[in-house]
């Protein structure tokens, strides 16, 4: 079950569970925007339809923060702020490897829509985007690193595809990990941080999602236990585009 962080009369900021869809899809599973629209309408016993704004997205085996707008003004200086990166959010990852202490990846991507997969291919390739992250190593057991990344740009399924073209796999991974990832892991992938200024009051806000205790998260429980609050992203640079 999803988790409410924070509400209040503009925003619904969430802790998604893995393996929810941000909306309904061809699954016909329940959605997180669903989900939190009847939360909403039960809660404050709203009569008729529920408004609730799509502002990013997660993707659907992907957990952590998200924000939604509870108004249309809201929704609107939130999308800015996303437009702008000024809204700020640091992934953490488990990948494959030994990876050098900090860089960039910076990659041309290129989605199958009819598949849902993407590729890195060559710059000139017709209608190839630009991808560009920054990560950090936060701690590296047993062939297996802890990184916080920031996006520079936002692209569907982009830290994924980008760490396994650098031969660095997510960990748990089942379309862009293999061989590697078996049947039934979870992706090492968390929205942990989430970074924004509310839409009426102009104030800065932070908020953090605690690490999930299964594997592989729990090989690195003591390093993550030692992070303060906000210093898994510091020295990652500027502010993300879009959720992947």
């Amino acid at each position: 079950m999803s988790r409410v962080v924070y509400e209040d009369n503009h925003l619904l900021v969430v802790d998604k569970s893995p393996n929810v869809p941000v909306q309904a899809d061809a699954s016909g599973d329940s959605d997180l925007l669903s989900e939190m629209k009847a939360y909403i309408k039960a809660r404050y016993q709203k009569p008729g339809a529920v408004y609730l704004g799509l502002v990013h997205r997660l993707d659907r085996p992907v957990g952590g923060l998200i924000v939604f707008a509870r108004t249309s003004k809201a929704a609107a200086r939130l999308s800015d702020q996303v437009r702008r990166r000024a809204l700020g959010r640091v992934y953490w990852a488990v990948v494959r490897g030994q990876m050098a202490p900090e860089g960039t990846l910076e990659d041309y991507l290129l989605k199958n829509t009819a598949e849902n997969r993407v590729s890195v291919v060559a710059g000139d390739t017709p209608g190839a985007k630009h991808a560009r992250l920054r990560y950090r190593v936060l701690a590296a057991r047993d062939g297996l690193s802890l990184v916080a990344i920031r996006l520079e740009t936002g692209r569907s399924h982009q830290i994924r595809v980008q760490f396994a073209h650098a031969g660095h796999p997510l960990w748990g991974d089942q379309r862009y990990g293999r061989p590697y990832s078996k049947p039934g892991e979870q992706i090492a992938l968390w929205a942990r941080e989430l970074h924004l200024e509310h839409p009426t009051k102009k104030e800065p806000m932070a908020f953090e999602s605690p690490a999930p205790q299964s594997e592989p998260w729990r090989l690195f429980e003591r390093e993550i236990a030692a992070i303060p609050a906000g210093g898994a992203g510091a020295g990652l640079g500027g502010e993300t585009e879009k959720t992947i």
